[in-house]
């Protein structure tokens, strides 16, 4: 039988231990192997494959020896407990072998999980299971996490208060990112919070995200782009101290500026332009480039970008200007920019 969508969430999640087999099978191999964890987890449980109750049968395995896999669905383990027989990477070839285990799967024999890359729907090992009426076979494909996944996830890392704004960035950071990165993030945001009755905010998210590797750089930029001029030549000194090359700082400006105009110029406003952003941005930062945007005209923040692209000229030619008074000179101009 064929799962999919909430009900395949549901099941990944609580599998019931009296079905013969599950395929689990989709193009990101990442995805795949994550949902397997999860099902093989919940079980055999955290102590299973200590226990020896799990048996991993590599597909070249299987191809050289069709016995293994029934042998490890009969197998009589040395500790008691369910017991997984896992085939990891089949294919169709392997669909008659994979047929006859299921057929001859007695109550008590271990269960059998199946992952498999990108398979069509007329694939003869989808058939097996999806034909079969004590099996399962559910499809992992490329679309992000849906709310219930993200939910279920941050449930599962024992987060159940959370704001309506940081649930909204969450969503936005799982499109973003990888299945394993997005896991990790949130098992960063869990321990960020261990101990924290309050409810998950958009700042919390903002503060567990994958960070910036120009954090300095972005503090510069925030300095220049309110035009807070007193600051900007000790934080210059800051960032040339830590070895920042002034062409790294001209195009994070750059980027930075591109974003803002792009923002003032959406047609829905700044904060739609803001939340079209990839990769996204938020808590503080991207309230801060809100105000940012509503703060420069147009007009504005084109003069500005010309200001950045000549400056990037000026630092790539074979000038004998030094390159840290260039740039500091252009930032000066830019912060001068916005009382315009």
């Amino acid at each position: 039988m064929k799962l999919a969508g909430a009900a395949a969430t549901r099941y990944f999640a609580k599998p019931d231990p009296a079905r013969t087999g599950l395929l689990i099978f989709g193009a990101d191999a990442m995805r795949v192997a994550l949902r397997r964890q999860e099902v093989v987890a919940a079980l055999i449980g955290p102590e299973g494959e200590a226990e020896m109750r799990l048996t991993r049968i590599p597909a070249a395995d299987l191809r050289r020896d069709g016995a293994l896999l029934m042998d490890a669905m009969k197998a009589t383990g040395f500790f008691p407990g369910f017991r997984v027989a896992f085939l990891e990477d089949a294919g169709d070839g392997l669909a008659p072998v994979v047929a006859a285990a299921i057929a001859d799967w007695r109550p008590g024999d271990a269960a059998l999980v199946v992952t498999a890359g990108s398979l069509t729907a007329k694939s003869a090992l989808r058939k097996v299971f999806e034909d079969h009426a004590n099996s399962y076979a559910i499809g992992i494909y490329d679309d992000p996490p849906s709310r219930e996944e993200i939910e279920d996830t941050l449930r599962r890392a024992g987060l159940d208060a959370i704001e309506r704004e940081a649930m909204t960035d969450l969503l936005t950071l799982a499109k973003e990112l990888d299945p394993g990165d997005f896991r990790q993030t949130v098992e960063k945001i869990a321990l960020y919070k261990h101990g924290d009755a309050a409810p998950l905010s958009s700042a919390d998210v903002a503060a567990c995200a994958p960070a910036s590797t120009e954090a300095d750089v972005d503090d510069l930029l925030t300095i220049v782009v309110d035009g807070r001029l007193p600051e900007l030549g000790p934080m210059m000194r800051r960032l040339e101290g830590q070895g920042t090359s002034p062409v790294t700082i001209c195009i994070a400006a750059l980027r930075h500026f591109r974003a803002l105009h792009a923002a003032a110029a959406d047609p829905g406003g700044p904060a739609s332009g803001i939340a079209r952003m990839r990769p996204p941005v938020f808590g503080p930062r991207r309230d801060r480039m809100l105000r940012q945007a509503q703060d420069w005209s147009l007009p504005a923040l084109e003069r500005a970008l010309a200001e950045i692209v000549e400056t990037d000229l000026t630092l790539r030619s074979s000038t004998r200007a030094p390159l840290g008074a260039v740039i500091e000179r252009a930032l000066v101009r830019l912060a001068t920019l916005r009382r315009r």
